[in-house]
């Protein structure tokens, strides 16, 4: 019995090891099998003694029943939120008045990205997570321990020998873009509003009582302050987040130490520059003093400290006319309004198209057809419509009604209880068939080749398809004789067709196209089933004890195979020669493609971003957002940015869109 602690330790230590290397690191050193397989081990002996499991364990990071509120936490030492620049003008100003503070010092100056987040604090004692809270009025925040814990990037015990005393560390919760734009898309399939934008997103995230639907969320966090401390004291703003990182936290990607004003000036001006290169939005940056024994002195106002400012960069915006507003129907009945605009540039991108997300926005910001609005790149990727002119208004103008009908098919549109958005029930409706059918091919999913959009469309429309089982039987000679197809393009997109029975059982079941069900969480699930039947026939146990499924997706799944036309689907699929089971991945000796961190610039033209990251991650590499020695391959595109001249300089590898589609063809993934 005593080797029982030992081993409890050893796996805790080994979990928390390889949650850095993935979560905070980047840099993977074992496949999720194996780490589900720790994770197992762990979690069956503390079920088993009960007695040894301790909150900082790996396994307590979800908690069990929801809570029935936050409870009020006092900050030792204020949160105190910095105050405001706007100009190059006002940054002097800054400098000008420490020099009247401090006549008899010199000091040194740090740049950090202002991250566009939710400010926490952590506080540890004795090296273990003890609080995590909300900045709240400054004084007093909300205890949301359970929620913080979910962060997989959040260290439950310092990296430290012997223990510090206590630590309170401060920083911010984010939702990367890529996750954000996911989880709007979650929410307006499922009939919910939409989040203005990343940072509401993370703040509605941490507000929710229950911690198994906030480890549902893609959420990160990054620290770069303390606050109440007792054995923690570097003399530097770099030291100190030096000295975090080695801690086991996540610190700012990039900062800058500066020895003058120009420095710093010209430190906005880089930033302003390669901030798009980091997966959170920012929308500034911090000065502060370097050398923290000069903080005393400068003190506080009643709510900024001295010692910092924030430097606000202004959103690039553009004025256009909204020609008119459009309805799409998603693969799920969503109906969507899309303002349709008279072409404008806004940052270097040409705009003529924005999601207006549903009726309730369009009536919450008074939008008509005919409006001159403002248009911005919400976190500097969605086009937005953020304001209109109404002082621009002819009177010709016309408000917007959101269709009766669906205005694909024609049939009744209702809204379900608790939804906000509108949708087509109409299962057989061309529109959402067409956009299922998209997604199944998609090369993420079960890569088709051949089958894009324009012969989709014909598909549909010549009523030669009705589900995606219908592709494994499409007489080759119909596929000829449609618009721009010949013997030739028919052959390749039938071979395309043939080729995709033996994709990954992951792949099927994210082409399925499951609410919720993303290509992580399909390629988490066939870990847990060997065979389609088996994941068909899943119960709701079984489900709970999946890791990163929580109730939300498990109701997802039983909701879909409760339906017969699902079930028929799966039947004609297997029947018609589509791979229904689970293989392990092949062994790769080629460094560049398996287990490796991959850094995407440029546009691919047969990806968007989203799918090219998720192609990645789901063939076992992991996806970062800026170049170093430690990068396996940059992944380019056309036009693409400085992270390809920082890879020529560093030497780091170099894969163009031909390359990286040999290496998804291949089928690698991370070596098991």
């Amino acid at each position: 019995m005593t080797e029982i602690p030992q081993q409890i330790a050893r796996l805790r230590a080994a979990l928390e090891h390889h949650n850095r290397q993935y979560y905070v690191l980047n840099q993977p050193e074992i496949s999720d099998r194996d780490y589900d397989r720790l994770y197992q081990e762990l979690d069956a002996l503390e079920h088993q003694h009960p007695e040894w499991v301790t909150s900082d364990s790996p396994t307590q990071r979800v908690g069990g029943a929801p809570l029935a509120g936050f409870m009020p936490v006092c900050h030792r030492a204020p949160m105190m939120s910095l105050a405001n620049t706007y100009s190059r003008d006002e940054v002097l100003a800054f400098h000008e008045r420490l020099r009247r503070w401090l006549p008899a010092e010199t000091w040194t100056y740090t740049v950090e990205p202002k991250i566009d987040g939710v400010a926490i604090a952590l506080r540890y004692e004795q090296g273990v997570l003890a609080c995590g809270s909300t900045r709240g009025d400054g004084a007093t925040g909300d205890d949301i321990t359970q929620n913080l814990k979910t962060i997989r990037s959040i260290p439950l015990r310092l990296r430290a020998e012997p223990a510090i005393a206590v630590l309170e560390v401060r920083g911010e919760v984010f939702l990367g873009r890529a996750g954000f734009q996911a989880l709007n898309r979650e929410r307006e399939e499922a009939g919910e509003e939409p989040f203005a934008n990343p940072r509401n997103a993370a703040a509605g995230s941490l507000k929710l009582l229950d911690s198994r639907q906030v480890a549902r969320r893609p959420l990160d966090a990054i620290f770069y302050g303390v606050g109440d401390c007792d054995g923690f004291s570097p003399g530097t703003q770099q030291g100190l987040v030096a000295a975090l990182g080695d801690l086991g936290f996540k610190t700012p990607p990039r900062s800058w130490l500066c020895a003058s004003m120009d420095e710093v000036l010209a430190a906005l001006d880089e930033l302003r520059e390669t901030r798009q290169g980091f997966p959170f939005d920012t929308d500034g940056a911090v000065i502060k003093v370097n050398e923290r024994r000069l903080y005393g002195a400068l003190g506080a106002t009643a709510k900024s400290p001295r010692w910092a400012v924030a430097f606000k960069y202004e959103p690039e915006q553009a004025e256009t006319r909204l020609l008119d507003i459009t309805v799409q129907v998603g693969r799920t009945g969503v109906l969507t309004p899309v303002a349709e605009l008279e072409p404008v540039l806004l940052a270097g991108t040409t705009i003529n198209r924005a999601t207006l997300h549903n009726a309730a926005e369009i009536l919450r910001k008074d939008i008509r057809i005919g409006d001159r609005v403002l248009i911005e790149k919400a976190g500097d990727v969605i086009p937005a419509v953020v304001a209109v002119k109404t002082a621009a208004r002819t009177g010709k103008e016309r408000p917007f009604d959101m269709p009766s009908r669906c205005p694909v098919c024609g049939s009744e549109v209702a809204r379900r209880e608790g939804e906000v958005a509108l949708r087509c029930e109409n299962l057989q409706c061309a529109a959402q068939l067409k956009q299922w059918l998209r997604h199944y091919a998609a090369r993420g999913a079960m890569d088709i080749e051949g089958l894009g959009e324009a012969l989709v469309e014909q598909l549909v429309d010549q009523r030669l398809v009705s589900s995606p089982a219908d592709l494994y039987v499409l007489p080759r000679d119909r596929v000829a004789a449609l618009e721009r197809m010949a013997d030739k393009s028919a052959l390749n997109v039938m071979e395309g067709i043939e080729a995709s029975k033996q994709r990954d059982l992951w792949r099927l079941i994210f082409a399925l196209g499951i609410r919720h069900v993303g290509a992580k969480t399909a390629q988490t699930l066939e870990r847990y089933v060997e065979h389609m039947e088996a994941f068909v026939q899943i119960s709701p146990d079984q489900l709970r004890t999946v890791r990163d499924v929580g109730p939300v997706v498990a109701d997802s799944i039983q909701a879909f195979f409760r339906s017969d036309r699902n079930r028929e689907l799966i039947r004609l699929l297997a029947e018609r020669g589509v791979n229904m089971r689970r293989r392990s991945a092949p062994e790769s000796g080629n460094p560049l493609l398996a287990g490796g961190t991959y850094v995407l610039t440029g546009t691919l033209s047969g990806y968007t971003r989203e799918q090219a990251e998720d192609v990645i991650r789901c063939l076992g590499g992991q996806v970062s957002s800026s170049v170093s020695r430690k990068t396996t391959a940059v992944i380019a595109g056309e036009n693409p940015g400085s992270k390809l001249n920082k890879a020529q300089s560093l030497k780091v590898p170099i894969l163009d869109e031909a390359g990286f589609e040999q290496w998804v063809k291949s089928g690698v993934g991370r070596k098991e």
